[in-house]
């Protein structure tokens, strides 16, 4: 059984330096501008952040303030899994909560969302009704091992289930996922239902082939996703077939690194707009957003990041074989990009028990809402029950 053993965040200071030399070099008078945000990240708002990452980023805090979280790393058939691990105190009887990141994020997304569930008595709660939480860096970010080579989310899921009964112990689980975190969560819920008998989405992604869209409003959310692939989707088209080469451009420039990043949480973020521009500051922290990018940048996962997208052509992830029958709950935040389907699609591939539309919140949701999106997930969290053991019987 493989053991999980105690990790501390320790970037080393030459890697640091490299950064940060790369960092202030940046020829910006040689990159034109295109103006605004049509052909992709603004100049302007990247050189206002580049230069907040030269002179007044501190990553030494944000490594304190991560390192502030309990982690571990444990070894799996594609190397060693990163991992946070909240246990919550003796007595408390909630099932445990696995909650997946997708791309291009990372574990830190839910450092506002893990003390509301794990610690409620600082919110007023009580100690009692707080969840153990596991949340991993998948594989092939951030300090999760670099992968021998691409796998996808139906493999990942299987993983996952893996630590959370064969390393962690944990006989049932409740898994909570969006973007990539939804996709494999969905396959842990379809491959291990005995295990996995709670799933809470915030991107219902996934669908079983006879999902059919038969409505107008399900028709016409599937014309709506066919447009959005098409003036959003070339992120993903690049990095489904030509990772590598991507690879060598990224893994060398850390502004570039940002900027492919950083437009992705400008435009599938729920974000106010002021004068017709996109309001990044009023949702997410500088800082916050800088220390996801050196989670890639730093650790140099850029690469084997991507890798998860041509991984799962090759890994029977596209479709679901049938539907899945763990109890699902969708929190439906406005994604400006990933909208989330009519519940009528949504049910022919899950089993639907709750259905919550948020009024504010994009693609990022724990990390722009984490109230709104802890509360719904221990709402759920809290109906979900362990079945009886063996030759036991529930209590009247």
């Amino acid at each position: 059984m493989p053991t999980a053993v105690p990790f501390t965040i320790a970037i080393a200071e030459s890697r640091l330096s490299w950064i940060q030399d790369r960092v202030r070099a940046f020829p910006w008078d040689s990159v034109p501008d295109a103006g605004g945000w049509g052909a992709g990240m603004a100049k302007d708002t990247l050189r206002r952040i580049v230069d907040h990452w030269a002179n007044g980023y501190d990553w030494r805090a944000e490594e304190a303030a991560l390192n502030g979280l309990p982690q571990f790393r444990a070894e799996t058939d594609q190397g060693r899994l990163h991992f946070v691990h909240l246990r919550s105190q003796a007595g408390a009887t909630r099932l445990p909560i696995l909650l997946l990141h997708g791309w291009p994020g990372s574990f830190a997304e839910f450092r506002d969302v893990a003390p509301r569930l794990a610690h409620p008595e600082r919110f007023g709660g009580t100690a009692a009704d707080a969840f153990d939480l596991v949340i991993p860096s998948l594989p092939g970010f951030a300090f999760s091992d670099k992968l021998r080579a691409p796998i996808g989310a139906r493999t990942i899921a299987g993983m996952m289930h893996h630590l959370m009964t064969r390393t962690l112990g944990y006989e049932h689980y409740i898994v909570q996922g969006g973007d990539w975190g939804s996709a494999i969560g969905s396959w842990i819920a379809h491959d291990y239902p005995q295990a996995c008998i709670g799933l809470h989405l915030n991107m219902a992604i996934l669908s079983h082939g006879g999902a059919r869209a038969e409505t107008e409003a399900e028709k016409a959310y599937r014309a709506e996703q066919a447009r959005s692939r098409d003036s959003e989707g070339a992120y993903a088209q690049l990095q489904r077939t030509k990772p590598q080469t991507l690879g060598f451009a990224l893994e060398d420039s850390p502004v570039g690194a940002a900027a492919w990043m950083l437009e992705k949480f400008v435009a599938w973020s729920d974000l106010p707009h002021v004068d017709g521009t996109p309001d990044l500051e009023a949702v997410h922290s500088i800082d916050r957003l800088l220390t996801n990018v050196m989670l890639y940048v730093a650790t140099g996962s850029m690469t084997t990041s991507t890798w998860i997208y041509l991984g799962n052509t090759h890994d029977n992830a596209v479709l679901l074989e049938h539907p899945v029958t763990t109890p699902t709950a969708v929190a439906a935040f406005p994604d400006p990009v990933f909208s989330p389907p009519p519940r009528s699609l949504a049910e022919k591939s899950y089993n639907i028990v709750r259905w919550t539309p948020m009024p504010r919140g994009g693609h990022f949701a724990a990390m722009e809402q984490p109230q709104a999106f802890a509360a719904d997930l221990r709402t759920f969290a809290e109906t979900i029950a362990a079945p009886p053991k063996a030759g036991t019987h529930p209590s009247p």
